[in-house]
């Protein structure tokens, strides 16, 4: 049975709910006939706007919706559904005018409405009434708020109609006012005329007649004063509803928004609805501004013709205040940042931002097109800005910004008024005194994006602001991970109202996992398990974890070095993401890296392993390290020198790894080949030579000593002090490898020759001085 075959059977109740899904906007009697096509196209369809074809997929299954519909309305004959008939051809056409520059609004508009279908008939029925169990209920809060303006603009017509009435009682009332006063002026002539002159009985008919008249002016005054009260009370009324609707959209829509917006700068999903609320703020403008416009007219009315008792004309100036008040602070609100500048500043860097106000064509403000302008501003100064809505007249910026000033424009195919800075760039930055342990990635600036403009032909002028997220500024690329600790933590846990930019000193860990999740899946494409997070715990809280209820403190975030190391422990997670992210995010999307285990976890899952099998897993003592750990032919359980993003420049870790005969499977029980045979590089027998003429080199990774049954044999590794684990604790004996900072051996294989040895480059930081016999030791190599 269809979604809307089960929605007609719902109880009174609930039918009256989906009834009031539908109005102006969509009318229900296109949900009707157009049933089983929407169903079927629309509701069944999954695609959503991150999909590259979502704009032409939904511009064409829009375009060939109203066709549709036109089709239905033309084979509609029947005398009996002619009003059915004229219906549907008025939606065709409203769909054409409202959404054929911008199909996707309306997409989105049916999805909602027939998400808030399956929810009530959900909450009457169960999930399991309409086969859907798995589909979420979605948010119906764009159906609600369409909902609501459809009424707002119904009760607007209604008191458009009773103003024009209005006017219409009050002409007809002065004009016999004014006849009144010509009967009474020609009576007061009769009676100064003698007796004799006058015609029997007119004093007294004209006398009567004014007395008649009179009472039937005293009756259109009542009428008159009663008829202004009563729209008085609707248009207050009225207001109320407006003010409700936009606290519900602005405080709770766009806010939101504004959230979801800040959250995605620490990898959150963002399934923008900006043009949703757009298009709501767009109704609210009108509407405010019809009912504005209404206000102005009965007070014009009021003080053409002064009739009303003591106080009514108090309630319109009041009226009158406050929904400009209201007018006021939809516009100022709706002027936002659609995207936002980099978190992470680096000076003399071309960065970018856009701006948008959302009721500008509405308001016709494009005919005027507005200027932008773009300063830096500290967090004191934000402060200020808050409270006074304006900076003091001696407060300068916190520095100087190239390419900081632009004008919006409309583009009339999206409705959108915005402004897209391209090429600004920070050239210089004033930094405020430095307290106890705070450092120049600990302070917070903010874009301060600033415009004016006059709506009404000038009637009302207003003075727009909006603050960038926070924004931290580097000048070298060595301050940038502790730089975007400070955002991560301002994203996370920044709270709503908060003074600029007060973030929490503390925090349960269960929200700093979530976030550390949320940052390593956007990053490298695959979220941390339970697993890991709780070995992050361990980290963080220095071995002393407990729970996620433990509150984590922002020096042990990224503050205060970790127990026997330099660096804390953001700098460590940084550095691990940074690594996968650059270098290993195949595998790692794969799970072909654990990763996140500690060294005495990996020897007791290696132990009952078989000979070669070994794991991936992040170096505890290298920043940015990853370490191959595996069972030798003794069970012995070796930990291979970590390799780090220098090393992968040179060569991948699954060449690595296919370099490596000993290493066979991947714990548990993978081949090594099926776990990375596809990041594997192709070889080609023919080695090209390069544009110079020479053959390029192809360099393998070996570890002395060990061998495989493809492998050339090499000598035993001598033991050599420089030749140890940078790990003081390592309990697991550790092997040099290639590209590692220690003396080993590759290979060097070219078409003709692929046995040829050599020694890798020595690290820079070893004393070569301290080698006793090193032609010795080199020569012992290539025997």
């Amino acid at each position: 049975m269809s979604l809307w075959a089960k929605a007609q059977q719902l109880p009174e109740e609930k039918l009256h709910q989906i009834r009031n899904i539908y109005g102006e906007h969509f009318p229900i009697e296109v949900r009707h006939y157009m049933a089983p096509w929407i169903e079927e196209k629309i509701w069944s369809e999954e695609c959503t706007s991150d999909n590259p074809q979502f704009e032409q997929y939904v511009s064409g299954l829009m375009a060939t919706f109203i066709q549709e519909i036109e089709n239905k309305a033309a084979v509609v004959n029947d005398t009996e559904f002619f009003l059915v008939k004229l219906k549907l051809a008025e939606a065709a056409k409203m769909f054409r005018q409202n959404y054929g520059q911008n199909p996707g609004r309306l997409y989105s508009y049916i999805k909602q409405c027939l998400a808030t279908e399956v929810r009530i008939i959900q909450s009457a029925l169960g999930s399991e009434a309409l086969g859907m169990s798995n589909i979420a209920s979605a948010n119906s809060s764009g159906v609600d708020v369409m909902h609501k303006v459809d009424v707002l603009r119904r009760r607007t017509q209604e008191t458009s109609e009773d103003l024009r009435r209005l006017e219409q009682d009050q002409e007809a009332f002065a004009i016999q006012y004014h006849e009144c006063t010509k009967m009474n002026a020609h009576i007061q002539q009769l009676s100064n005329t003698p007796s004799n002159q006058q015609s029997p009985g007119t004093l007294q008919k004209m006398t009567d007649q004014k007395k008649y008249m009179e009472q039937v002016l005293n009756q259109k005054v009542a009428h008159l004063i009663q008829g202004r009260m009563a729209l008085s009370d609707k248009l207050k009324e009225s207001f109320q509803l407006l003010n409700a609707l936009q606290s519900r959209v602005l405080d709770e829509e766009l806010i939101f928004w504004k959230r979801e917006q800040q959250l995605s700068g620490n990898g959150n999903s963002f399934n923008s609805n900006l043009d949703a609320i757009q298009e709501w703020c767009e109704n609210l403008a009108e509407l405010i501004w019809m009912n504005r416009q209404q206000i102005k007219e009965v007070e014009r009315l009021r003080q053409k013709l002064t009739l009303d008792p003591p106080g009514v004309s108090e309630v319109l100036q009041q009226l009158l205040t406050e929904i400009t008040q209201l007018l006021s602070s939809l516009v100022t609100s709706t002027f936002i940042i659609e995207k936002q500048p980099p978190q992470v500043m680096k000076t003399n860097t071309r960065f970018t931002a856009t701006v948008r106000l959302l009721v500008g064509g509405k308001l016709n403000v494009h005919m005027t097109p507005p200027q932008v302008k773009v300063t830096i501003i500290s967090e004191a100064q934000a402060n200020v800005l808050l409270k006074n809505d304006k900076l003091s007249k001696s407060s300068d910026a916190s520095g100087e910004i190239l390419n900081n000033t632009g004008t919006m424009e409309y583009q009339q195919a999206t409705k959108q008024l915005s402004v897209s800075f391209r090429n600004m760039q920070l050239k210089k930055i004033k930094r405020a005194e430095k307290k106890g342990t705070e450092s120049v990635m600990d302070e917070k600036f903010s874009l301060h994006f600033q415009s004016q403009f006059s709506v009404g032909g000038g009637e009302l002028m207003f003075h727009v602001w909006t603050l960038s997220l926070p924004v931290v500024v580097i000048v070298h690329g060595n301050q940038e991970p502790h730089a975007w600790a400070t955002v991560t933590w301002d994203n996370a846990f920044a709270e709503p109202g908060r003074n600029p930019f007060c973030v929490p000193d503390k925090v349960p860990w269960s929200k700093v996992a979530e976030t550390l999740s949320l940052k390593f899946r956007a990053a490298t494409g695959r979220p941390l398990t339970d697993d890991n997070l709780r070995f992050l715990g361990e980290k963080a809280f220095r071995g002393n974890f407990i729970d996620g209820n433990q509150l984590l403190s922002w020096a042990q975030f990224c503050k205060e070095p970790l127990t026997d190391r330099n660096f804390t422990f953001w700098e460590w997670f940084y550095a691990v993401m940074k690594l996968t992210r650059e270098h290993l995010r195949g595998p790692w999307t794969d799970g072909a890296i654990l990763g996140f285990i500690m060294k005495r976890q990996t020897e007791e899952m290696l132990s009952n392993c078989t000979n070669g099998t070994f794991l991936l897993r992040f170096s505890d003592s290298e920043l940015g390290g990853v370490t191959i750990a595996w069972v030798a032919e003794t069970t012995e359980i070796f930990m291979l020198q970590p390799f780090t993003s220098k090393d992968f420049a040179i060569r991948c870790l699954a060449d690595r790894i296919a370099d490596l005969s000993h290493l066979t499977y991947l714990y548990p029980d993978t081949t090594k080949d099926s776990a990375f045979n596809k990041y594997y590089t192709p070889f080609q027998d023919n080695q090209p030579t390069s544009n110079n003429g020479y053959v390029k080199p192809l360099l393998v990774t070996h570890i002395p000593g060990w061998s495989g049954p493809n492998a050339v044999s090499y000598p035993n590794t001598p033991q050599h002090p420089y030749m140890q684990s940078p790990d003081p604790v390592r309990d697991t004996p550790s092997v040099a490898s290639s590209y590692a900072g220690s003396v080993a051996t590759t290979a060097t294989t070219t078409a003709s020759n692929n046995a040829m040895e050599y020694l890798e480059t020595f690290d820079e930081n070893i004393d070569l001085n301290g080698i006793v016999n090193l032609n010795e030791l080199m020569q012992g190599y290539r025997q």
